[in-house]
């Protein structure tokens, strides 16, 4: 087993089933794993669909990925103590409930307001599931090496939805409509709640002491203000109101921090956070979340808007390097076992660096084998880095407060989900509007709408004679594309800086046994 921490957790004598019924009920667990997953890629490829159909502009388009990753984690650190408390299984069944019920309703929103709130409400419920799917996989695989595999097999369940997301979602677009993608949740949810509670056995924190109404308001007060003014900062650049609801996220952080030094049966045990293995390997699922989700963004725009791919074809192009996130995360399983997890996590980090490399450099014009090349990359890197770094996680924490443990992963896949949208997306964008060079002979509604995003000049173009239409076009897709260089050259900073954080902190943790 790695050796994260140095302190000594009592090991929490686990009911003894059959070994089949332990994967039995981790394969009930992935329908959860591969509905968020779906639900993100499909949602991206939806994006176009939604933006011509509701006509949304580029902030309310933003507003609509991010929000989800917004509420969610201002909500899983208080989701997960609630696991702990209440029964991580039974957590899971009404959060599963509660998301297919407001997913269908979200489908048939008629403005992007209700879509919106819809993607809010799905986050509610959505809060309860990753925190109760990762805690039950520790508390079902006691053992190191099995629970190794497993949670690779749930890592690889986030990267096949995310691979199935976009030729699903993509043939639900072109066959129905942008709403069919939200659908997918109830079909996915019925197997585990059907079968859920005869295979998947119930775990709690045996003596999780008395909830503190005060620590969940502040952990909430914490990541929701943090969350915005981050989201706010790189839609509309700094300023008093970014700066403001940063500040005041910061000071409810510190704030709760000092109450949980303060109980003696705290929330969360911060003193994970003095371990250095352990908030490195969280940095790199937050970075690794970041780059995956912020390429995606903009390359499935690319594929579609560029180079005039419908969302089926454009999935099907992803398809090979998303499938290779699974390859590379189970592949990492033996590995650990001949090279330091240190190596292996700052190695995929030091992929995903390339791949942005080749996306920064490339010449987009020449069709989209560059970014393919550099998804390839990026893909690899993430399925090996996050494997490794996800089992360092809940092999520091004892059995018992592995959903507090699970909730503090979960908040950084949220929040690196977040940045890779709001930050890139957000630069992505501004770089477009002002490296966007208009016909003089364009003005109004048009020109405002093509100013907006690229979806809005492609579709202005679509209704305007020749050879303005081309003009329009050709002048729309170079600001994209100096947009692209600018987000993949920032995107390679961060990687190859989370790189070489991991190659110096991880670099004396132990080969596994």
């Amino acid at each position: 087993m790695f050796s994260p921490s140095t302190t000594q957790y009592p090991r929490i004598p686990s009911t003894q089933s059959a070994p089949w019924r332990d994967w039995a009920a981790l394969t009930l667990l992935m329908f959860p794993v591969l509905l968020v997953a779906v639900d993100n890629t499909a949602l991206t490829f939806a994006l176009p669909a939604i933006a011509r159909t509701l006509e949304v502009g580029g902030v309310q388009l933003l507003w609509i990925v991010d929000v989800y990753a917004l509420v969610l984690a201002a909500l899983l650190v208080s989701m997960g103590n609630l696991g702990d408390r209440i029964g991580r299984r039974r957590l899971l069944m009404i959060g599963s409930t509660g998301f297919a019920a407001v997913s269908a309703a979200t489908a048939f929103a008629p403005s992007a307001e209700w879509l919106i709130a819809g993607r809010a409400g799905m986050a509610i419920f959505g809060a309860m599931l990753m925190p109760s799917t990762l805690s039950l996989i520790r508390n079902i695989f006691p053992d190191p090496n099995r629970r190794r595999l497993a949670v690779a097999i749930w890592a690889a369940g986030f990267s096949g939805g995310a691979a199935l997301g976009p030729i699903f979602g993509g043939w639900l677009v072109e066959h129905f409509w942008w709403g069919a993608v939200f659908l997918v949740a109830v079909p996915l949810l019925l197997p585990l709640l059907a079968f859920g509670p005869a295979f998947i056995p119930e775990s709690k924190d045996r003596n999780p002491g008395k909830p503190d109404i005060a620590s969940i308001v502040l952990s909430v007060l914490t990541m929701a203000p943090v969350v915005y003014g981050v989201k706010e900062f790189a839609t509309h650049g700094f300023g008093p109101g970014p700066a403001t609801y940063m500040a005041f996220g910061v000071a409810m952080g510190i704030a709760f921090v000092r109450r949980q030094r303060s109980l003696a049966s705290p929330m969360l045990d911060v003193k994970l956070f003095r371990n250095k293995v352990f908030s490195t390997a969280i940095t790199a699922n937050v970075l690794s979340l970041f780059s995956m989700t912020g390429f995606i963004y903009f390359f499935a725009q690319h594929l579609q808007l560029v180079e005039g791919q419908s969302p089926m074809q454009a999935g099907i192009a992803m398809l090979p390097a998303l499938l290779a996130t699974i390859v590379a995360g189970l592949a990492v399983v033996p590995l650990v076992k001949r090279i330091r997890p240190g190596v292996v996590v700052a190695a995929g980090l030091t992929l995903s660096a390339a791949g942005y490399l080749v996306a920064a450099v490339g010449n987009h014009g020449q069709g989209p084998g560059y970014l393919l090349t550099a998804l390839l990359l990026l893909a690899l890197g993430v399925g090996s880095a996050e494997t490794i770094s996800n089992d360092l996680i809940l092999g520091a924490v004892p059995a018992d407060k592995a959903g507090a443990a699970s909730a503090i992963s979960e908040t950084g896949y949220e929040l690196g989900s977040l940045l890779g949208t709001a930050v890139l997306g957000s630069i992505l964008t501004a770089s477009y509007q002002h490296h966007l060079l208009l016909p003089v002979e364009l003005s109004g509604h048009a020109a405002e709408r093509s100013r907006e995003t690229l979806a809005g000049a492609m579709d202005t173009a679509a209704a305007l004679p020749q050879p303005l239409a081309g003009t329009l076009t050709a002048a729309a897709r170079a600001a994209f594309e100096s947009g692209v260089h600018i987000t993949a050259a920032i995107g390679l900073v961060l990687m190859a800086g989370a790189a070489l954080l991991a190659a110096v902190v991880l670099r004396r943790v132990p080969t596994a046994r």
